[in-house]
């Protein structure tokens, strides 16, 4: 195939549908799937019956016949319903989709009537792509035990993938200062050292997750080898693992550095009612029972609270 020569939005040009998918295509980065988070939920319909619904929201198709069938944009106002059949003697595994038949390409459906929601019957039970050949998306599966003809959301399984997930990456510088304030003893009992709200972080309403890189440098010891662990808590949420502060170097003061990564589930019910609202992060330590010495800050140490949040189906 030789260049198309009439570029997008040329007065006087020609476009072809052609073109349109293209286009979808390079604004999608050639990736598909949902657009936003939220988007094409499947769930039971709100009287359990043979079916299931689908949410408000729109999608991004990649043709089949790629990649000079290009991209389609599809989009569901409201809220649709789809019929599952029930099954007999033995259980079944289905999957819904968002699918796409284009004329110009595969089978004869109306131009006007060419995307629509589909179930793919007897499907792995452990399926989560779209069978090979289709033009479409998955938006969940449906694992269906023996005899039965309601549907259930303990039944569905979500595979939606957001198409170009959102990101948003900020850093939360901390200073400590002066005077010095210490920790010490052998409690075991973890604490907010030191005891203050160090950053107020705003989290979308559209993150799945959180990864928080925390950092501390310039932490102090003195006094004896300091045996010690830290972490982070945002809001009500304690990081569930720690990091060790293992310092076998005698009573002489000295400075150290310690650096611990987790990433925050937000989709959750405890993750889901901290979207679209601010949460205070706090540092956490304790002493363990062979610490005998002292953790510290002071003007020379800072903490660096890397969080990025990022999109996923919710």
């Amino acid at each position: 195939m030789a260049l198309e020569a009439t570029p997008m939005a040329v007065t006087g040009g020609e476009h072809s549908a052609q073109m349109f998918r293209m286009m979808i295509r390079d604004l999608a980065r050639g990736n598909q799937g949902i657009t936003e988070g939220t988007h094409l939920k499947i769930s039971a319909l709100s009287t359990p019956g043979a079916g299931v619904q689908v949410a408000d929201g729109s999608g991004v198709i990649k043709g089949v016949y790629s990649p000079v069938q290009g991209h389609y944009s599809a989009y569901n106002i409201g809220t649709d319903t789809v019929p599952i059949g029930s099954t007999g003697g033995t259980s079944r595994s289905d999957m819904v989709i968002l699918r796409v038949q284009d004329p110009d390409y595969e089978g004869s459906r109306d131009p006007s009537d060419c995307a629509f929601f589909d179930v793919v019957t007897n499907v792995s039970s452990s399926a989560t792509t779209v069978p090979s050949g289709y033009s479409a998306i998955p938006l969940a599966r449906i694992d269906i035990p023996a005899s039965t003809a309601t549907i259930t959301n303990a039944m569905i399984t979500d595979l939606r993938k957001v198409a170009n997930p959102r990101r948003d990456r900020i850093l939360y510088p901390y200073y400590a200062a002066d005077p010095l304030v210490e920790i010490f003893g052998t409690s075991e009992t973890w604490q907010t050292f030191p005891n203050l709200t160090m950053a107020n972080i705003a989290i979308p309403t559209w993150a799945a997750t959180a990864k928080v890189v925390y950092t501390i440098s310039g932490l102090r010891y003195a006094s004896g080898n300091v045996w010690g662990n830290f972490r982070f808590m945002l809001g009500t949420y304690e990081a569930t693992q720690w990091v060790g502060i293992d310092d076998n170097q005698g009573t002489a003061a000295r400075r150290g550095t310690v650096q611990m990564v987790e990433t925050i589930d937000l989709t959750t019910t405890s993750g889901a009612a901290m979207r679209g609202t601010t949460q205070a992060f706090k540092s956490r330590m304790r002493t363990r029972s062979a610490n005998a010495g002292r953790i510290g800050v002071d003007a020379t140490t800072t903490f660096n609270i890397d969080v990025e949040f990022t999109e996923g189906a919710l």
